[in-house]
């Protein structure tokens, strides 16, 4: 299969509490975090959107908004508008403040999507839902949770096919981890920028 086949999707629609700023516009390595990211994913797909009900203040950057089908639902609802969007069978979600994605990782999972409706890294138990492969298929199952108000993301995943994909799989790609890490908190964001500055 190949990896030009598959959508991408950018969540750019969180309420940054704990950071108390938008996530998306914090600077990482000299320019936005949302910059960095699209700068990752655009040699993977010719289907990249911007999932955000905020359009106006990513309409500069040129790619194509798509505002949430069920809005105030948090990130399950924004993977689903992704899934509906999305051109091809399959769509990576991504978030929009996650600066070390790995292209030859996002390859991998690509590479395993054939009779999977979900393929997720699973790090310490953990599964990274907003660096996963989503399918068609999981349409339907969540739209029945967003309408019934179960926001958990894992929560539908015992009604598709879900390949996990575990951490020696991905150590093969990325050794550190780094792919997964994401900005939250100032912390978060402090430790971001001196491991950009180490690049």
């Amino acid at each position: 299969m190949d990896v030009e086949k598959l959508s991408v999707a950018i969540l750019a629609g969180g309420q940054s509490r704990r950071m108390g700023q938008d996530k998306a516009w914090l600077p990482v390595g000299g320019r936005p975090v949302i910059e960095r990211v699209l700068e990752g994913v655009l040699p993977l797909s010719d289907d990249v959107t911007l999932i955000t009900n905020t359009p106006d203040q990513y309409r500069h950057l040129g790619h194509p908004m798509v505002g949430d089908v069920y809005p105030g639902k948090g990130s399950l609802g924004g993977i689903y508008t992704a899934i509906h969007a999305a051109r091809y069978s399959h769509c990576l979600v991504v978030a929009c403040d996650m600066p070390f994605l790995n292209a030859d990782l996002v390859r991998y999972l690509a590479s395993l999507r054939s009779g999977f409706d979900v393929v997720i890294p699973r790090i310490q138990d953990f599964p990274e839902t907003l660096h996963a492969i989503y399918g068609r298929n999981c349409l339907g199952p969540i739209r029945r949770r967003l309408l019934a108000d179960q926001l958990k993301i894992i929560g539908f995943f015992d009604d598709v096919q879900v390949r996990y994909v575990e951490r020696d799989e991905v150590a093969r790609f990325d050794p550190t981890f780094r792919s997964f890490l994401n900005m939250n908190t100032p912390a978060d964001w402090e430790r971001v920028q001196q491991l950009a500055a180490e690049e």
